[in-house]
């Protein structure tokens, strides 16, 4: 059993039947990242160089052959430069201006046919108009999520490749705060199996799943 199999208990997560408003019981307060502003652009860009370096396998054989680059998996863009230019006529809205460094792992094959990667970066400057909230105890961030993707290069000698890719990149503008929320309790979590035998551990299988706390008016 789970919250989805086998399971008709309403104390759970899914869709809503029937009045949405039966079953709240509390007001939940909840630390989490708001999104103010975000916004999304997809552009694909010719003559971009990439600088490869930590060859895996060492010292290929030149020349190499392009085959192709994304973005990494393990490494997320980074943002530098950062300027937010408030709008006097509209002063909760911003020129916001960075520049995005999006690492990318490039694949070849050598003189040998032996295929191998190393890493690069791609470089974006970005000057886009977004809500940008009036400054406060909480910090508001300018963050970003940068995707790049080429099947299309040529090897230009000295480590580096000449290439087309799609570069997609999404900015947002977001603060960690407190937020009161509509809450319909703690869901009843259902067991993985059921138990054929006493518990095992003594005392631990008798506390409640989650704290519960009495306020006094």
């Amino acid at each position: 059993m789970s919250f989805y199999i086998n399971n008709t208990n309403p104390n759970r997560p899914g869709p809503i039947s029937g009045n949405p408003l039966s079953g709240i019981c509390e007001k939940v307060m909840i630390e989490t990242t708001k999104v103010f502003d975000a916004c999304v652009c997809q552009t694909t860009e010719t003559g971009i160089v990439l600088q490869v370096s930590d060859f895996n396998p060492a010292n290929p054989a030149l020349p190499l052959t392009y085959v192709s680059a994304q973005s990494s998996t393990t490494q997320p863009a980074t943002i530098t430069d950062l300027t937010i230019d408030r709008i006097d006529q509209a002063p909760n809205y911003a020129n916001v201006s960075a520049t995005i460094t999006i690492p990318v792992v490039v694949t070849y094959r050598d003189a040998n046919g032996v295929l191998g990667s190393g890493t690069s970066t791609v470089v974006v400057r970005k000057d886009v108009m977004l809500f940008v909230p009036q400054p406060s105890l909480s910090p508001v961030n300018i963050t970003t999520n940068a995707l790049f993707s080429s099947q299309i290069g040529t090897f230009s000698g000295d480590s580096t490749f000449t290439v087309t890719g799609c570069i997609q990149i999404l900015l947002k503008v977001t603060s960690v705060v407190d937020i009161l929320l509509p809450s319909y309790g703690y869901p009843v979590v259902p067991p993985c199996q059921a138990a054929s035998s006493p518990s095992v551990c003594p005392g631990i299988g008798d506390l409640p799943l989650y704290p519960t706390a009495t306020v006094v008016q």
